[in-house]
């Protein structure tokens, strides 16, 4: 077992948060750890946030075409659509960092929720494309700013439980992305059949998620209550040195690129492949639900490896097979395909542990962790667009299904790269 999977003791038996030493790694405090209510505090906020990460996203692909014809949107537009999350994360999820700086992580997660309620609510009542696409942006601000801080708060509240605590959190956002598949449709008919009632239902959930962060709207220090000293040495990171912050980035994008492509397109493949509406949210919902036990396995396997290439290579090797599948036999292999593009979707909880991992101290987690997000997410955007657009003008899925797969390849080089034994602040 690897030493971020043991936890440190402190006389009194409470878990004990990191301090950084005069080298930048964390080492064990001497004091006594945050109070055990204010550490389970912080977990059901993860999980309560994880949740609400991708409902906005999942829930509009299970009615996508519902949402078109309400809109009058064609096929390029649609994809225009599909390509809003990975820009919205890119361009907000950069901010994070500052802001955590300024008004502390739990503020702005908190903030973040608030974002996602309000978003949610709105989207339904507009009437046009145009509102439509800016109350998404405003849900998706919120999601941004969240995924970026993930790592960052499970780095400072659970320094010894990385691997754990990313599971935790990875399997909770596999959940409510799965959840949001499989049962919007199924509320949507019971709600009289109205898409803006099927989206607007995932707003209640992310009210809820608010409610764990307002005790840490005004923490501004580590979870020991000291000031932090790795913020004084930030600055001095030149993170865009570093090889492995790059190649991190890329496979972040290029797994971001595989996630958004199935969770915006998947259903209607299926459904053009002769599949009901209903069925196809459950073959997607079946995606996202083989990440629930993987995204908790995933991260405690790949925290105990010096080198994650081994998984990142499994976990492409699913995406093709699945992709090839698609192409070849859509409907009547589609419980087959959903399994394994649902096993190589757990690139995401992959990267975001090697984030954690790739660097000693929490500052280089902030930093690395908007970077290769914020970086990954630019790379993410023309996929889901170019797929509407090929998809629009070929008439069929052969062409992007074609896409998907040779994307795979290069996603594996990346992913290899990214995984091996080494920090950011020995490259910066």
């Amino acid at each position: 077992m690897r030493d971020d999977e043991t936890p440190p003791q402190t006389p009194t038996g409470t878990l004990s948060p990191a301090t950084p030493t005069a080298s930048g790694t964390d080492t064990p405090a001497t004091q006594a750890g945050p109070a055990a209510w204010l550490l389970r505090l912080v977990a059901v906020g993860l999980v309560l946030t994880a949740l609400n990460l991708r409902p906005a996203i999942t829930s509009l692909g299970a009615l996508l075409e519902e949402v078109r014809d309400g809109l009058h949107m064609s096929g390029s537009v649609a994809g225009v659509l599909t390509s809003v999350p990975p820009l919205c994360f890119a361009v907000f999820g950069i901010m994070a960092p500052r802001l955590a700086r300024r008004f502390g992580p739990g503020a702005v997660v908190c903030a973040g929720m608030t974002a996602i309620t309000a978003g949610l609510v709105i989207r339904p009542l507009v009437g046009g494309t145009a509102g439509f696409l800016a109350a998404s942006a405003l849900a998706l601000m919120g999601i941004a700013v969240s995924n970026v801080l993930m790592p960052v708060i499970v780095k400072r509240w659970f320094p010894d439980r990385v691997g754990s605590m990313t599971g935790l959190y990875s399997m909770a956002l596999a959940l409510g992305t799965s959840l949001a598949a499989a049962v919007t449709v199924p509320m949507t008919e019971a709600m009289g059949g109205s898409w803006k009632a099927g989206l607007g239902i995932w707003a209640a959930l992310a009210a809820v998620a608010i409610l764990p962060w307002i005790p840490l709207v005004r923490d501004r220090h580590t979870a020991s209550g000291q000031p932090s000293a790795e913020q004084v040495r930030a600055p001095e990171l030149r993170i865009t040195r570093s090889r492995t912050a790059w190649a991190l980035a890329c496979f972040f994008g290029l797994q971001a690129t595989a996630a958004y492509i199935t969770m915006g397109w998947m259903p209607q493949i299926f459904r053009d492949a002769g599949v009901s509406a209903g069925t196809a949210g459950v073959l997607l919902a079946v995606t996202m639900a083989m990440g629930v036990p993987l995204a908790f396995v995933i991260p405690r396997v790949a925290a105990r490896m010096r080198n994650q290439g081994p998984i990142v290579v499994f976990l492409g090797s699913c995406g093709l097979i699945g992709y090839a599948g698609l192409f070849l036999a859509p409907s009547g292999g589609a419980w087959a395909w959903a399994v394994l593009l649902g096993v190589s979707n757990c690139a995401f909880p992959l990267a975001l542990t090697m984030i954690s991992m790739r660097s000693r101290s929490g500052a280089g987690v902030v930093r690395l962790s908007a970077f290769a997000q914020s970086c990954g997410y630019l790379i993410s955007i023309p996929g889901p667009l170019l797929v509407g657009v090929l998809y629009q003008h070929s008439g069929g899925w052969g062409l992007p299904i074609g896409l998907m797969a040779a994307l795979m390849v290069p996603q594996m080089v990346v992913g290899t790269l990214a995984g091996r034994d080494r920090t950011i602040e020995d490259e910066c």
